[in-house]
């Protein structure tokens, strides 16, 4: 008997690894890609708004819109992920998004600047859930939070490596064309390059991986079987049923707070950088790096706790005290550039690590097409707040001359997600569940 576990222990741990080696590293891809093309703006502002004589309002405004186009299609784009084809469908997420993107770089007025980055949330709908969706096809519980946090450490390598990038873009002027205009149009292409490349690398379901040898297929299949059966909370193919449930709901008010927090200070770090500083735009690209690579380096390591204690809830929770308590400082630090980029790095630190744990928290009661569904909605309420974010900033940029009483909005929305992490009931496995968590 032991000789028989000992084999599927061995045969387990090949299987997981085989995986984690073939599928994490083309996911990071794609989302630093998409992550890229979602937040270049907020380099572009640092010229664009100038050239196009672009109110910090009507920024704000441009920016956030894209959530409104997201927010349409998250769910139908979900759903198909899990009924249809992974592939398939984010392979057309990513070329349709890469033209749109492409396109930014010709916009001349406001109503084009807000319709583009309409459709472009539109065109990118469905991408994050549905990679979501698509990583529990592949990953059991025990390995959630850490295939979370490699995939997700895209969005604060996107600001580490596109920041440097995106300052270098904005000094060219090839072909009479503004620096911030080669930015969109360059940044736009890869998209649509790894669009295609989706369709030939990228593998449904474990039964369709020749890539894995039949022992380590049969075991993942068999043990993802396992967990699903064994899996406490929504796992009904009754979609309404499982929109209306209260963790969903929930869940879908917390992340919408969170992500107001989080977008309020992707989209306007920058330029809050740029005023501090007086700097060049290049200097100020690097400098905004700086608390993403803090932030990069947290999210790994709060993902690889979660996984090694089993423990969501507080992992997250004090990942977002982490990014209010950041938020109110650099609100309080004013002036001082040096105190101002310490804040921002905690704050952003706290905004990254909280994702893995977040997703893996909410996701352990959901199955099936229901669970698409709920991650759909979990994702597109949320990310309104993408849009309410950018937009409160500028609103109150623009209304009072400073940046102050927006930073602080962010910081007591993030304060709200708190409290309602802390309300989920339905947050764990039930006993005897392969993996199940402690805590």
């Amino acid at each position: 008997m032991q000789s028989q576990s000992g084999a599927s222990s061995s045969v387990g741990e090949r299987a997981r690894r085989r995986v984690m080696r073939r599928l994490i590293p083309f996911l990071f891809l794609l989302y630093t890609v998409a992550f890229l093309d979602r937040v270049n703006v907020g380099y572009a502002a640092l010229e664009m708004a100038q050239d196009l004589g672009f109110s910090a309002a009507v920024y704000g405004f441009g920016a956030g819109i894209f959530f409104l186009g997201y927010f349409l299609l998250e769910i139908p784009g979900t759903l198909l992920v899990e009924t249809w084809s992974a592939r398939g469908w984010i392979a057309r997420i990513m070329v349709t998004w890469g033209l749109l993107a492409m396109l930014m770089g010709f916009i001349h007025t406001e109503g084009q600047f807000y319709w583009v980055r309409f459709l472009l949330g539109a065109a990118e709908a469905g991408f994050f859930p549905g990679i979501i969706v698509y990583m529990r096809h592949w990953f059991l519980y025990e390995d959630r939070a850490k295939s979370m946090a490699l995939f997700m450490a895209a969005i604060p390598l996107v600001n580490v490596l596109g920041a440097p990038v995106s300052g270098l873009l904005l000094g060219v002027h090839w072909l009479g064309l503004e620096g911030w205009r080669w930015l969109f149009i360059l940044e736009g292409v890869p998209a649509i390059v790894l669009g295609v490349v989706t369709i030939f690398y990228l593998t449904d379901r474990p039964h369709q991986a020749k890539w894995l040898p039949a022992e380590e297929r049969q075991w993942l299949i068999a043990q993802l079987e396992q967990e699903r059966q064994h899996l406490g909370g929504i796992h009904s193919r009754d979609i309404w049923k499982a929109l209306r449930h209260r963790e969903v709901l929930v869940a879908a008010l917390a992340y919408f707070f969170v992500v107001t927090g989080n977008y309020g200070l992707n989209f306007w770090l920058p330029t809050f950088i740029k005023k501090l500083s007086g700097l060049p735009n290049l200097s100020v690209t690097l400098l905004v790096a700086l608390p993403y690579a803090v932030a990069l380096l947290v999210m790994l390591a709060v993902g690889w706790s979660s996984d090694r204690t089993r423990e969501r809830r507080w992992h997250t929770v004090g990942s977002m005290a982490l990014a209010s308590l950041g938020l109110l400082l650099s609100a309080l630090a004013e002036d001082q550039l040096g105190l101002s980029l310490a804040m921002f790095c905690v704050a952003a630190a706290g905004l990254s690590a909280y994702l893995p744990c977040f997703w893996s928290l909410t996701t352990n009661f959901l199955t099936g097409p229901a669970a698409a569904a709920a991650i759909g909605l979990i994702n597109s309420v949320g990310n309104l707040g993408g849009f309410a974010g950018p937009y409160a900033v500028g609103y109150v940029t623009t209304a009072t001359g400073s940046s102050y009483g927006g930073v602080l909005y962010l910081s007591g929305s993030v304060l709200v997600a708190i409290c309602l992490v802390l309300t989920l009931r339905h947050t764990r496995p039930q006993p005897g569940t392969p993996g199940g968590e402690h805590g």
